[in-house]
């Protein structure tokens, strides 16, 4: 007889980033992508954000991470990624939402890339005119 893995979801978002996180209780394995934390982010601020979100909720160790993240540039996917953990942590245990919601990880970043506009060389500059 085997024993069911219950699985608690999360989707996190940051500018372009969707992360999709999946928690399971476990060792504390962390998964990005297939690939290991550390392998994964290069920055230590990205790493030491990801794992900020357990070091607050008090359940460093407690969980396996598996996250699917696309998207974006790698601060972008950090975002996600966190936003996606504390969401899935949540759904775990909703008396985390006070420490994650103090800390700022409940909260979706909503800054977002200005498109460019028309007769202009990007969102804002325009192109270079000389009078003579």
């Amino acid at each position: 007889m085997t024993q069911e893995v219950t699985y608690h979801w999360g989707t996190g978002r940051r500018k372009t980033s969707v992360a999709r996180v999946r928690l399971r209780l476990g060792n504390g394995t962390i998964l990005i992508n297939g690939r290991e934390l550390d392998d994964y982010f290069t920055e230590e601020k990205d790493r030491q954000l990801v794992r900020d979100v357990f070091r607050v909720s008090k359940t460093q160790g407690h969980f396996d991470c598996l996250v699917n993240v696309n998207g974006g540039g790698y601060t972008g996917q950090a975002g996600a990624v966190v936003l996606g953990i504390a969401r899935a942590l949540v759904s775990y245990d909703s008396s985390l939402t006070e420490p994650l919601r103090e800390a700022g990880f409940l909260t979706r970043d909503p800054r977002m890339t200005e498109r460019k506009k028309y007769g202009r060389r990007g969102a804002r500059r325009g192109f270079q005119w000389a009078k003579r």
